[in-house]
C-alpha cells in the first residue's frame, strides 16, 4: 500500500481509502448486510488500507455504528474520518433532501456541530475523530458564516476531539475562507475520470494552500468496474441511477466500449478494470486518496490491488485521451 500525508496535519493515510456510504443501507443502497460490512472493514485493514470514511448521514447513524463495532479492537490502525452538517434532529437548517421518511437539512451552527460530534463519538465508540469534515456547506436561508463554523471546529481540535479539519462539496471561495480562520487540511470531493469538474478550480486552490484532496465515487458507483452492462437494469430509486452515464443507455455504451478497449492494459497488469481505473485516479496530480465504496470483502480487496498497478506516463495519458473523446453526457448528474 502507498501512504501519503494529509495536508499539513502530519497524518499519513493510505492512497486508497474505504468509503462506507453503502453500509448505511436505506432507499439509496438497499440490501446492506451489517456482518458483511464489518468483515469488509476488517479485510480493508488487513490489506493495508488505514483510512475508513463514514458520516452520520449514511443511514442516519447506521454506517457509523457498523464502523465503530468493526474497528473496536483495532482503533490504533485506523485513520477515522466522519462528518457534520447534515441535520435532522430539529427544524434548523436549509432544506436539502428527504429520504426514508426523514427530512434532512444543511446546518453548520456551532451548537449542532457539537451535538453531532457527541453522537458520532458515541456511535463510533471512540474518544476522537482523526479527520472531521463539514459534509455539505451552509446555504441560505439558514446560513452560518464559515468563520463561526471554523471557530467551533478549531475548538474541537484544541480539545483533542478531532485531529484534522476537512470540508466537502466546496468551491474555491469556501476553501480560502476556511483557511482564513483556521487550518484546513483536506477536502473531499466527487471525482472520477467521467466527472473531472474539480480539476479547473479546486486543484489549483488546494495546491496553493497545501490542502489534500480525497476523491469519492471514483468508480461511478460501479459503472467503471465494467460490471454494469447494457442489459443491467438499475432501480429508479438507487443512487447510481442519478449518474447520466448510467441512466442514458447511449452514453453507457460509450463508456463500456472505452472500458473494453483497455483489455490490453488489464492483461498487462493482470488486474481488473476496477484496479486500472483506481490506479489512474490515484495518479492524477492533486489527488491524495481515492475513496472506494464497498460492502463486500472481495470488492475492497480487489480495490486494494490498485496500489500495485504502476501505470506508465504514456498509459495514463492514453486513458485520459480516451476519456476526453467521450465528450459530455447528454443528461446531468441528478443531485
Amino acid at each position: 500500500m502507498i501512504y501519503r500525508e494529509l495536508g499539513k496535519s502530519g497524518i499519513k493515510v493510505s492512497a486508497i481509502g474505504l468509503g462506507t456510504w453503502a453500509m448505511g443501507g436505506g432507499e439509496w443502497w438497499s440490501g446492506a448486510d451489517d456482518e458483511r460490512s464489518a468483515e469488509t472493514i476488517q479485510k480493508a485493514l488487513d490489506a493495508g488500507i488505514n483510512l475508513v470514511d463514514t458520516a452520520p448521514g449514511y443511514g442516519y447513524g447506521k454506517s457509523e455504528t457498523v464502523v465503530g463495532k468493526a474497528i473496536k479492537n483495532r482503533r490504533d490502525e485506523v485513520i477515522l474520518s466522519t462528518k457534520c452538517g447534515l441535520w435532522w434532529l430539529d427544524e434548523r437548517g436549509t432544506d436539502f433532501f428527504s429520504i426514508d421518511g426523514v427530512d434532512v437539512r444543511r446546518c453548520l451552527e456551532p451548537d449542532t456541530i457539537k451535538r453531532e460530534i457527541e453522537l458520532s463519538l458515541k456511535r463510533l465508540d471512540t474518544d476522537h475523530i482523526d479527520v472531521y469534515f463539514t459534509h455539505w456547506q451552509s446555504a441560505p436561508p439558514y446560513f452560518t458564516p464559515i468563520k463561526d463554523t471554523m471557530k467551533c471546529l478549531m475548538e474541537l481540535k484544541e480539545q483533542g476531539l478531532i485531529r484534522a479539519i476537512g470540508a466537502s462539496n466546496v468551491n474555491a471561495g469556501h476553501i480560502k475562507e476556511y483557511c482564513e480562520y483556521g487550518q484546513l487540511d483536506v477536502i473531499q470531493e466527487k471525482y472520477s475520470m467521467l466527472d473531472r469538474r474539480i480539476e479547473e478550480e479546486l486543484f489549483p486552490t488546494c495546491e496553493q494552500y497545501g490542502i489534500s484532496v480525497m476523491a469519492y465515487s471514483p468508480l461511478e458507483q460501479g459503472l467503471l468496474t465494467g460490471k454494469i452492462r447494457m442489459d443491467t437494469v438499475v432501480p429508479e430509486k438507487e443512487s447510481r441511477n442519478r449518474i447520466p452515464w448510467v441512466y442514458d443507455l447511449s452514453d453507457r455504451k460509450k463508456v463500456l466500449d472505452m472500458l473494453d478497449s483497455w483489455s490490453d492494459l488489464t492483461a498487462k497488469y493482470a488486474c481488473s478494470l476496477s484496479d486500472l481505473v483506481v490506479a489512474w485516479t490515484m495518479n492524477q496530480p492533486g489527488i491524495t486518496t481515492v475513496l472506494c465504496g464497498a460492502r463486500k470483502p472481495e470488492h475492497i480487496l480487489e480495490n486494494a490491488k490498485a496500489a500495485d498497478v504502476s501505470l506508465t506516463a504514456e498509459e495514463i495519458a492514453r486513458m485520459r485521451r480516451d476519456v476526453l473523446a467521450l465528450g459530455t453526457p447528454k443528461g446531468e448528474y441528478r443531485g
